[in-house]
């Protein structure tokens, strides 16, 4: 009599990928350090070894007999199609990789190696995994009916496909059909104006959408990392028009895209050009100050100025401040930053110097890898063994316009990762001033993602509690950057909230309770009660000291 099908879970995909693992990167050397572990540890361990090798050959012979062992995740896209189930043959090539990829994590789980150790390998391992899927074959069964259906000639075009990704994209499969958008027709075409540029960014002022106005306005900060215009997508994701539309003056920041001319400019570089904007802002709406938003490392950049600010006795220039999805305590757990040493975070900084930037391509690439089933492997099925264009997304367009990272900042970056200074006063210097976070009491409005592994929510939590002043905190259900985008027209739009913020992330989820709906409708509530009294909206953009420049989305956007 057969065994009964093992239910023992399954080894998770690689699924952490946060700010740290882009700016630092993963070598080579990392990968081939914890090669050469496993292997030793393979020969240290014989016996152990030996055990999981006889145990792994006996759930094969039972898998050639017809056994299903186990059961694959019904969430895991790859083994969707039926095929996978009912051929015989299908059926025991998944249930030997499912056996496989289990009993290598069992004899990883049982070994004597040291847990940072374990935690590398584990990490790789799934790494390997996730390449040697079945799926990934040209035996996958999508791509047999595919061939059959077109003739064969799925295959040519999967074949032209993988030669152009070769020559034009690094060797990665694309992830958007790009031909599809244009910055400026069907991308940022929110009505609005450059009303100032420097050497560091353009201002953006956009036409009001409403009769009357606001009298503060409102200064969005995008990250340096990508372009800002993940703000002002299609109408109906659109935030600046969302806020356009209620009343809100709506400003925006458009950072140059730096070569390795600026390879000086670092945190402080951005913080003056971001106090600069500020006082022109202040001047055209003829309001003695601002409403903040910044959004990840904009989020950052934000904070530091309204520490130099405080620190200059002139924070009344800000009036309050929003961050979303940003870290301002940087203590985030993942498996890739246990290969983050000393040697590793110096190679980092000296590889940015010596090129003057870190290219955003590099960037990408990293979080691909984070997250290959979804980022990499998807695609390599889709566009060369389907021979299919891959889709035309409007995020994935926004996601895939790289931008690259001045070397200095990327230290600045790094150093922010390594040694955490916001969590203690003056542990941060900017422009001179020391950095106390605590002294910052204007308001504030923090939105973390729950299922954002970019900067994970419980960092983003603590990073809000870091702040004086009156906070409010809420979990959007989403990921990183859908929930930024969640507008009110999202049907499955929910989110968290608990108005006692205490020091435990998890004890304030624990006691959240959660809403039905997109958290730009209290926010909307909240920033307008902070935005000063209504009044006539103004006719023109600018003013005579700053008056329009050319139309949104200016120049900088467009920069490669």
């Amino acid at each position: 009599m057969r065994e009964k099908p093992e239910t023992d879970a399954l080894p998770a995909p690689v699924a952490y990928i946060n700010m740290q693992n882009a700016m630092l990167g993963l070598r080579g050397k990392n990968f081939t350090s914890t090669l050469r572990t496993l292997a030793f540890q393979g020969l240290r361990q014989p016996v152990h070894s030996a055990r999981h090798a006889l145990s792994l050959g006996a759930k094969l012979t039972r898998v050639l007999l017809g056994d299903k062992l186990y059961q694959p995740d019904p969430k895991d896209p790859r083994f969707a199609d039926p095929t996978w189930r009912q051929n015989p043959l299908y059926s025991r090539s998944l249930q030997a990789y499912l056996a496989w990829q289990a009993q290598t994590q069992d004899w990883l789980d049982q070994s004597n190696l040291s847990a940072d150790d374990r935690e590398r390998s584990r990490f790789i391992l799934t790494l390997l995994s996730d390449a040697l899927a079945p799926s990934n074959s040209p035996l996958n069964p999508l791509a047999v009916k595919e061939l059959f259906n077109t003739g064969g000639s799925s295959l040519g075009k999967g074949l032209r496909e993988l030669a152009d990704d070769l020559l034009h994209n690094g060797g990665m499969p694309k992830q958007v059909h790009k031909q599809a958008f244009e910055v400026g027709r069907n991308l940022a075409n929110t009505p609005g104006a450059v009303v100032f540029r420097n050497e560091f960014v353009e201002l953006i002022q956009y036409k009001s959408m409403s009769e009357k106005q606001h009298a503060i306005p409102l200064l969005i900060v995008p990250p340096q990392i990508n372009k800002f215009y993940i703000f002002d997508l299609s109408p109906e994701k659109s935030f600046v028009q969302y806020a356009l539309k209620n009343s809100l003056q709506v400003f925006v920041l458009s950072w140059r895209n730096p070569d390795p001319r600026h390879r000086e400019w670092g945190l402080s570089t951005y913080v003056q050009a971001l106090e600069q904007a500020i006082d022109v802002c202040r001047e055209i709406c003829a309001s003695p100050s601002v409403n903040l938003l910044g959004a990840c490392a904009g989020g950052l950049t934000s904070t530091a100025l309204q520490g130099h600010l405080q620190a200059k006795k002139q924070l009344r220039k800000v009036n309050s401040s929003t961050y979303l999805v940003s870290l301002l305590d940087s203590q985030t757990d993942s498996p890739a930053m246990l290969f983050a040493d000393e040697q590793t975070l110096e190679a980092a900084k000296r590889h940015s110097f010596q090129r003057g930037v870190l290219d955003g391509r590099e960037m990408s690439k990293v979080f691909a890898w984070m997250r290959p089933n979804d980022l990499v492997w998807n695609y390599w099925v889709n566009n060369y063994l389907l021979g299919k264009q891959p889709p035309a997304f409007d995020i994935l367009y926004w996601n895939n316009d790289n931008t690259r990272l001045p070397a200095a900042l990327h230290g600045d970056f790094l150093d922010f990762f390594k040694i955490n200074p916001l969590k203690h006063a003056g542990g941060l210097e900017v422009c001179g001033t020391p950095i106390d976070l605590k002294k910052i009491t204007i308001d504030s409005f923090s939105v973390g993602g729950i299922n954002d592994h970019i900067t994970p929510w419980r960092a983003v939590y603590r990073s809000s509690q870091l702040l004086g002043g009156n906070k409010r905190f809420l979990l959007s259900n989403s990921g990183h950057i859908q929930s930024i985008l969640n507008p009110p027209s999202n049907p499955k739009a929910n989110y968290y909230e608990n108005p006692t913020l205490c020091y435990e992330p998890l004890d304030w989820r624990a006691d959240a309770q959660q809403v039905t709906g997109s958290w730009w409708t209290p926010w909307l509530e909240w920033i307008q009660q902070r935005s000063g009294e209504r009044r006539e909206t103004l006719k023109t953009l600018g003013n005579q000291h700053y008056p329009p420049m050319e139309a949104a989305p200016g120049t900088y956007v467009h920069l490669r």
